[in-house]
């Protein structure tokens, strides 16, 4: 491709609605539409700067700073690669979905990119009172599934222990899924008896069993058009479980009492602690459904796999449960909640958070106002169990330093005292 055809790349992102670059093998930014223009702050100058430099203000590529750089991947890999990123924008940083397509010379060599940005609204990489939030690589690697499967209509099945937000990781795929605007609907599949979840599920008519005085609609009624999630789903009778599979195979179900099919409009996402593979070979859980329920599985971290995000989502948390009181945490108390192993997870730490802002009478949460087992015996039987090695330490720090950093990766090396080379290199390594 020579140089004469650029004004038709051009002409191409400029018609597109999302936000659109087109750069060469040098990440140089050779033009920019409007609606990145937009994104990114109108009134700035984007020809020949590099596009690491506009979306990160780093000073090196991506792949050299802690992030995966769909650049290199294409180049390796000659096809369209799509990969999250955490981009800089005039409101702050921002998770945006980059999809980015090569594009060849008459010889078939890879001269040009278009680079596509979307959004990711449901997520935040700063402490914010809504959404999803983090920026540990766990928490990422997860969110960039969640990026994937939302747009689409397949059905999402959410494995991780309890307390890891998965109703919160459900309604961020409803939120940014086509049928946003419709129903997002959730059910406790734990403790409902058989008779009780078909009822629930899938509606009665007046007289079907004692105590139906009226007609009632069920739970995939509620949710037409919209999302349907069952969380727990491991916990649902062997009886209904057959039902459930029918539903998803036909997308018809009948009210209980009733002969009269109905056609459900809904997209399911289910949950569950459980191992239902480990169900399945037990007899516990129909192989069938498993299958039909795992179609796309999303795993969800535990706290302590991200602990470079406990400060941004305590922050968070306090918003919710201590709104209008700009409570914030004295660095010791950062500290014991950071060192604390969460069997409860996010959960977990927003009744410590809950509980600690009840407890204190000034602005900042000191540690006398978490629990024992956070500031006492248990904390410190896990750190002395096994203390951390230096190279944990290392990694710990930055991890945190990250986590807070708004300058160029330049500032922070210096801040660090470390060479930039050093700070990369050991951002490669945190790379998920």
């Amino acid at each position: 491709m020579t140089s004469h055809r650029l004004p038709e790349l051009v002409s191409f992102i400029d018609s597109q609605p999302e936000p659109h670059i087109l750069c060469d093998r040098q990440y140089r930014v050779l033009a920019a539409n409007a609606a990145y223009r937009r994104s990114v702050g109108g009134s700035r100058a984007f020809a020949g700067r590099t596009c690491f430099d506009v979306s990160h203000h780093f000073d090196a590529p991506c792949d050299e700073a802690g992030e995966t750089c769909p650049l290199k991947q294409s180049l390796r890999s000659g096809q369209r690669e799509r990969v999250l990123h955490l981009h800089q924008t005039p409101k702050g940083e921002a998770y945006v979905s980059i999809e980015l397509s090569p594009i060849r010379d008459s010889a078939g060599t890879i001269v040009y990119f278009i680079e596509k940005m979307e959004p990711v609204a449901v997520a935040r990489g700063l402490s914010h009172a809504q959404g999803l939030v983090g920026r540990a690589p766990a928490f990422q690697r997860m969110l960039e599934m969640v990026a994937r499967v939302a747009p689409a209509e397949a059905t999402v099945l959410l494995l991780g222990a309890s307390g890891t937000g998965k109703e919160l990781v459900a309604k961020a795929i409803h939120d940014a899924s086509r049928r946003a605007e419709k129903p997002f609907v959730a059910v406790d599949c734990s403790g409902l008896t058989e008779t009780l979840f078909e009822s629930e599920l899938f509606g009665h008519e007046r007289g079907a069993f004692t105590g139906a005085v009226s007609r009632s609609v069920g739970l995939v009624e509620a949710a037409s058009g919209g999302t349907l999630f069952l969380d727990e789903v491991g916990d649902i009778p062997l009886a209904i479980q057959v039902k459930l599979l029918r539903l998803l195979e036909t997308g018809m179900y009948r009210r209980v009492g009733s002969t009269e099919p109905r056609k459900a409009d809904i997209r399911l996402v289910s949950a569950t602690h459980r191992d239902l593979r480990a169900m399945v070979e037990s007899g516990r859980f129909r192989q069938d459904l498993y299958f039909r329920l795992n179609t796309f599985p999303v795993d969800l971290p535990a706290l302590r796999d991200r602990a470079a995000d406990i400060p941004l989502l305590a922050e968070s948390l306090l918003a919710r449960v201590a709104a209008g009181r700009n409570l914030k945490l004295a660095a010791a108390s950062i500290d014991l909640l950071r060192r604390y192993d969460y069997p409860g997870n996010v959960r977990e730490l927003r009744n410590i958070l809950e509980r600690a802002s009840l407890l204190c009478d000034g602005e900042i949460i000191q540690p006398a106002h978490l629990p024992e087992e956070v500031r006492g015996r248990r904390a410190g039987r896990a750190a002395a169990a096994r203390p951390p090695s230096l190279k944990e330490l290392e990694r710990q720090t930055l991890e945190t330093r990250l986590a807070h950093h708004r300058g160029s990766r330049k500032t922070l090396a210096a801040e660090l005292g470390i060479s930039e080379r050093t700070l990369y290199r050991r951002l490669r390594k945190l790379a998920p």
